[in-house]
């Protein structure tokens, strides 16, 4: 079975860009529309993960193979901030998630407690700002899954993601995180020979997940990003006096193409060298120990 376990509604809220932030949406899809797009692109199960949100519960509940997720906005212990993806919740959940999301550890206990499968998204990613060495040291002892093919993400970010899920054992997870229809279904998990709902979830959790489909590119967050622009102009008239600014989006994606490129570079090594480190130091701590 294929789920896309990612994707995202106008229920996301509003964008995190300074000024844009009180007028354009995350993301404009319906989710009714989110709905009828997955399907007809082969997916066997549809979920949805909007940010701090279950606003689109309601419109698709009544669909047997539609199961409610959501990514929840984090603060680590740190001070960075992080999107947690959490599978499978009932609306019960969404108020503890909620209360918890800025102590980690907590919700991460309490994700546990409940036995839901949850990941950390985006790991290379630079979308939610800095990283620590601290947060990856949380990642490891804390998440059972990792996101390692995100639809938005440039391929070297997702390899990195690959690498270090098959490095700590963690169980693999792939979502288009699609914010418009367009690229809705291009990349998911699949749980070969998953009954259902349940035994897909299980599977989840057992890390027998496979990620398939694309990356993200330049051009696939360009166009993504017009496209946005252009729901937030057809939402506000008024809007129309920012359509000048919409010449410089392919400036803007270029750069922050550019920034993941190097965003996951500096960490990929930075781990690396930890790693092997750690290899070194390990044998050295035992001839020592036996020398006493």
């Amino acid at each position: 079975m294929k789920c896309d376990l990612h994707v995202h509604t106008l229920h996301s809220g509003m964008c995190n860009l300074p000024l844009l932030d009180r007028v354009c949406r995350e993301s404009y899809n319906d989710p009714q529309a989110v709905y009828e797009t997955l399907k007809r692109r082969g997916m066997d199960l549809v979920t949805v993960t909007d940010h701090d949100s279950i606003g689109a519960a309601e419109p698709l509940r009544r669909y047997k193979d539609f199961f409610l997720s959501e990514e929840v906005t984090c603060t680590t212990p740190s001070g960075t901030e992080i999107h947690v993806g959490v599978y499978g919740i009932e609306e019960r959940h969404h108020t503890e998630l909620q209360r918890r999301r800025k102590d980690v550890p907590a919700l991460a206990a309490y994700l546990r407690e409940q036995r839901l499968f949850f990941s950390i998204n985006h790991v290379f990613s630079s979308l939610t700002g800095r990283r620590t060495a601290r947060d990856f040291q949380l990642f490891e002892e804390e998440f059972p899954g990792v996101e390692t093919l995100n639809g938005q993400i440039p391929r070297p970010n997702n390899l990195s993601a690959s690498r270090l899920a098959r490095d700590w054992r963690k169980a693999p997870v792939g979502g288009s995180d699609a914010h418009t229809l367009e690229s809705l279904g291009s990349t998911y998990t699949e749980i070969p020979a998953a009954g259902g709902i349940q035994d897909f979830l299980r599977g989840l959790r057992h890390g027998r997940g496979q990620v398939g489909g694309a990356s993200g590119n330049y051009a696939k967050l360009t166009r993504a990003i017009l496209e946005i622009g252009t729901r937030l102009v057809e939402e506000h008239t008024w809007a129309i006096t920012l359509a000048p600014l919409l010449l410089l989006v392919p400036v803007v994606t270029l750069a922050n193409h550019l920034s993941e490129l190097v965003f996951a570079s500096r960490w990929s090594r930075h781990l690396a060298a930890e790693r092997y480190r750690i290899r070194v130091a390990d044998p050295l701590l035992e001839a020592l120990d036996a020398g006493e």
